[in-house]
């Protein structure tokens, strides 16, 4: 099956406006990402996603395949289907563009979800939650998974809820509790029925657009990693990425 990396990138953003263009490593934090996803080993193409000018441009510019979309979509998901739908790919892979330090090997697992359960409508992946305050954080997506491999529910309230204990020890959490990793793989015939269907009431609910896939009666194949990576919400973030990339490049000097 042939394999494509979207990557959706926008200059709107209500916590850090224009984040892709951000330059302080000497390149744009989409061309971080874009080259990342090329280290993919099972991707066979990769192609940015924007309605901007500027975006268009600088991508352009250090040579990334590069489609403009409509300024209309609700979701990075309908920006992803747009350019998916008139392209010959049967996987499709979500990657935000603000994870300049994603690690590849995430990208391709997704993938191998897929390959590996043909009855899995779309894959995406969890990491060990080990932390109480985590677990009560709503900004902390958690997820709880069966025994197959497949996602039960996601939600930003604690889940499961641990009956007995109110402050549940990491013991406890451990194999129990997981966090989102904010990652979709997605069968392509599948991607066009999801952006055709409204919001569900769940997922306007917790404002979690996994939450119409599970609700209308389709499956998630999840993995599991080591840990959920670092992305870029805030200037703060983007601060820390700066500092990681230059002690990065100090180690490889």
């Amino acid at each position: 099956m042939r394999k494509l990396i979207v990557i959706p990138a926008r200059f709107a953003s209500s916590r850090l406006p224009g984040k892709p263009l951000l330059r302080e490593t000497g390149k744009f934090l989409v061309q971080h990402v874009y080259e990342r996803a090329w280290q993919s080993k099972l991707a066979d193409r990769v192609i940015v996603a924007t309605d901007d000018d500027r975006i268009e441009q600088a991508c352009k510019s250090f040579g990334a395949e590069v489609v403009r979309t409509r300024e209309d979509h609700p979701s990075g998901t309908d920006r992803v289907a747009e350019v998916a739908e008139n392209r010959n790919f049967q996987l499709i892979l979500n990657l935000q563009g603000d994870e300049p330090l994603i690690d590849p090997a995430k990208l391709d697992l997704l993938f191998e979800l897929l390959e590996n359960d043909p009855n899995a409508d779309m894959a995406t992946l969890v990491t060990p939650l080990h932390s109480l305050e985590s677990y009560k954080n709503p900004n902390v997506v958690k997820a709880v998974i069966d025994d197959r491999g497949r996602a039960l529910y996601f939600s930003r309230s604690p889940i499961p809820h641990i009956r007995d204990n109110s402050a549940p020890t990491p013991e406890q959490l451990r194999g129990l509790v997981w966090q989102h990793v904010g990652l979709y793989a997605y069968r392509k015939d599948f991607l066009m029925r999801l952006a055709s269907q409204p919001v569900h009431p769940i997922e306007q609910a917790e404002k979690l657009e996994q939450l119409r896939v599970l609700a209308t009666g389709s499956s998630i194949a999840v993995g599991k990693v080591q840990n959920a990576g670092i992305g870029v919400d805030t200037f703060e973030d983007y601060r820390s990425f700066v500092e990681q990339y230059q002690q990065l490049g100090r180690r490889a000097a």
